[in-house]
């Protein structure tokens, strides 16, 4: 099952109810008012399946594979087709860059430095406090470089998550550099002897492209120190957006070269299938999932486990 606990399972399952009911729901349902399988239940099945976010191109391969099965295999029980979507799924997750081992565990390099990027309201600051919180939890020290200078609440909201993780924070004054913040915080955890410095960054829409040369810049400064900061660059996105997700996902992967995914608020959406469509489409993993305001409900991500939840009614 990986590396989540009992309690972080049932987290998990509490977090996708609204997409279990949204998706497998719907389809429990639709096969138990049928007698057999045909073209027009696999079609509907690959309605749900697109309204759940899952995505076009990967409802469809599911549901070809599906229909394959189905005629090689002599399938012809309607209620043996949730069990064969389950393993479709997760096949699928096999092709999307699959995280083996735990995100929360550090390769042998002081300061591991990670930078976070999205959009505003998709929970960055929130984001950044949780993943504070566990890697303070595992022992480590923590700095948070305060890098979104543009908004003038960033560093208060950010120093309020930094003090409930036991996490330390360099900030300048509203306005500042946001690389040379970055540049300055990087020397500062060296100085402290940090095991990890989060890097936030100013919540920008994808489309703007003056705003994206930033990102590119902070990017840049770190390099300098390093060539190979940052070692991580995670896209935070608030999966209740759907398909907007999706494009932010390619424009900010295209812009910095995202290494990894936190999808937030899947306990909120019943579209939950788009942590599915955009880790296929871009074959990058998803490194954690947001299920809750608490500290401790930024999971990290278990593809098994989040497909066992997905099914679990």
């Amino acid at each position: 099952m990986g590396f989540l606990d009992k309690i972080g399972l049932g987290k998990l399952r509490e977090g996708l109810a609204k997409t279990r009911e949204g998706i497998i729901g719907r389809v429990a349902l639709l096969v138990s008012t049928r007698t057999s399988i045909d073209a027009e239940l696999l079609e509907q099945m690959e309605e749900i399946l697109i309204g759940g976010d899952v995505g076009v191109e990967v409802s469809l391969e599911i549901i070809e594979s599906l229909r394959r099965r189905v005629k090689e295999e002599g399938f012809s029980d309607p209620s043996q087709l949730t069990p064969l979507l389950k393993e479709e799924i997760q096949k699928q997750f096999l092709m999307s860059g699959r995280v083996e081992t735990d995100p929360l565990a550090l390769p042998d390099v002081r300061p591991y430095v990670i930078m976070v990027v999205g959009i505003n309201g998709v929970g960055k600051t929130t984001t950044i406090g949780k993943l504070a919180h566990e890697y303070v939890q595992a022992g480590k020290r923590v700095v948070i470089a305060a890098a979104d200078t543009f908004r003038a609440a960033a560093n208060e909201q950010l120093e309020i998550w930094a003090e409930r993780a036991g996490a330390q924070m360099i900030h300048q004054q509203h306005g500042s550099d946001p690389a040379a913040v970055a540049f300055d915080s990087i020397q500062a955890a060296k100085a402290r002897g940090a095991d990890v410095v989060i890097v936030d960054t100013a919540g920008r829409l994808h489309t703007k492209v003056n705003l994206m040369d930033e990102l590119r810049k902070i990017k840049r400064v770190l390099q300098k120190i390093d060539p190979l900061f940052p070692h991580e660059i995670l896209l935070v996105i608030d999966a209740s957006t759907g398909q907007n997700g999706l494009q932010q996902a390619r424009q900010f992967s295209s812009t910095v070269g995202i290494t990894g995914l936190v999808l937030t608020k899947l306990d909120g959406t019943a579209k939950g299938g788009i942590v599915l469509a955009i880790s296929r489409d871009l074959k990058v993993p998803v490194r954690f999932i947001g299920v809750g305001e608490k500290l401790g409900d930024l999971q990290p991500f278990d593809p098994e486990a989040f497909v066992n939840a997905l099914f679990e009614r």
